[in-house]
């Protein structure tokens, strides 16, 4: 794994740290600070790829080059990045389950260099994967038991990214994804029509869905808007006449007022004893368009998802922090006006009904009734187990967003829950800040 991926601070610290010999046990949280608007919850996404880049995570020799011919590394930095090796351990929240502000999505324990080191990559990959795991979660509510498809490839902000999008929102609650490589790749199921200039390409619209019907029997869709919706859907209804189809069979509309397309769709194809024939639309949805057309009655059977889901259109980062908490068996914490941080190696404790968190020491017992949230990831650099897979995780999220609160669920204006410290948390943050003051803090004039 390109040891690389990182910011040149963090190498800066790296070397400093090893040089005076401050390899001590050091802890970092890895937190979200604050929900953004209109997100009554996240869903944690990215800990699978965190964990094989930190089992993997080394400097080849052409990176150790660089370090010493372009960036003046001194010999003795550069032998300590040769035997670089992640050797801690990792609590982390597993993929598809829901968390809150302030709550620790990855707590790493390692020498002070080792987890140093791996901040840039492990926030990046969380904070993306979230993000959109998070929006992707709100389409499905949204949807209200319709099915969702991914079809963002095209205009996510780059390859892997499209990658890493299908796979989180099948997370999320998804059924199939346009993007091939991914669905082959993660066990998805790939989905797709037409284009329009499929239909265009044909002297007649009717020609193009004859064709097309023809070559793909039994998994036939017809994108009915290219000219005129409704004249799309007549010729589509004569096709399916003349050719008898039945099975995965349906309509797909791309424009206009979907709401009242829909509703005249419906009722020709039910004229026709085409009851089976699926309603499919997509065009620039989110989860605030799935739920206006969900409310308005819209006689729709599934959505297809793209740009504002792939790129997260109207929230499209997160306010992340992986912050130092505990160093050579000392709590530590940050006292920066807006950006405090609670110290100290730290649980998720859960109750499911009524549904709420808490946040407390590690070493604390759940309360009565709550579960521990974060789990043991890594142990000395290794895996505890095999990668969760899709479907897992997928079981994780749609449980956890089960027992929410319909006031955090709903799309507009959520609201979101807040994780209060234990006891024990309060009194530790009380103290080391006390702690910090009298040694930072500002200085009385005698």
């Amino acid at each position: 794994m390109n040891a690389l991926l990182t910011d040149l601070y963090e190498l800066n610290m790296v070397a400093s740290y090893l040089r005076r010999g401050m390899t001590g046990l050091a802890t970092f949280s890895l937190f979200v600070r604050g929900l953004p608007k209109q997100r009554g919850f996240l869903v944690a996404a990215g800990i699978e790829g965190c964990l094989d880049y930190l089992q993997g995570l080394r400097f080849d020799e052409d990176e150790i080059r660089y370090l010493g011919d372009e960036l003046k590394f001194p010999q003795r930095d550069l032998e300590a990045f040769r035997q670089f090796r992640f050797t801690g351990d990792v609590w982390g929240v597993p993929e598809g389950r829901v968390v809150f502000a302030g709550e620790p999505l990855l707590e790493v324990t390692a020498p002070l260099p080792e987890a140093q080191l791996i901040e840039t990559y492990l926030l990046n990959r969380i904070t993306f994967e979230t993000t959109i795991a998070s929006k992707a979660a709100r389409c499905v509510i949204a949807a209200a038991g319709r099915d969702v498809v991914d079809f963002s490839f095209r205009r996510t902000q780059g390859i892997e990214a499209g990658l890493d999008v299908a796979r989180v929102s099948a997370i999320a609650g998804f059924e199939a994804t346009s993007n091939v490589e991914a669905a082959r790749r993660y066990g998805l199921v790939a989905a797709g029509t037409m284009a329009h200039s499929y239909v265009q390409a044909f002297a007649r619209e009717r020609d193009a869905f004859l064709a097309f019907a023809q070559d793909f029997p039994g998994r036939t869709t017809f994108l009915v808007d290219t000219y005129d919706t409704v004249s799309g859907i007549k010729d589509a209804i004569e096709v399916i006449r003349k050719l008898k189809l039945r099975g995965r069979t349906g309509v797909r509309l791309d424009s206009g007022n979907l709401l009242e397309l829909t509703n005249r769709a419906r009722r020709l194809l039910d004229a026709e004893r085409m009851k089976h024939v699926r309603i499919f639309v997509s065009g620039g949805l989110d989860e605030f368009q799935i739920d206006d057309l969900v409310r308005g009655g819209a006689p729709i059977d599934a959505f297809g998802v793209g740009t504002r889901m792939g790129v997260s259109a109207d929230q499209p980062y997160l306010d992340t922090a992986y912050k130092l908490v505990d160093y050579a068996g000392r709590p530590v914490m940050k006292l920066a006006t807006g950006k405090v941080t609670a110290p100290g190696r730290k649980q998720v404790f859960r109750r499911r009904k009524p549904f709420g968190d808490v946040i407390g020491l590690f070493e604390e017992t759940a309360p009565s009734g709550m579960e521990p949230l974060l789990q043991q990831m890594m142990v000395r650099g290794r895996r505890t187990k095999a990668p969760a897979g899709v479907s897992d995780s997928r079981a994780l999220c749609e449980a956890d967003i089960a027992e929410l609160p319909a006031a955090v669920r709903r799309i507009r204006s959520p609201r979101g829950l807040v994780a209060p410290p234990t006891e024990k948390l309060q009194r530790t943050t009380e103290q080391t800040r006390e702690r910090l003051l009298s040694r930072f803090g500002p200085k009385r004039s005698r």
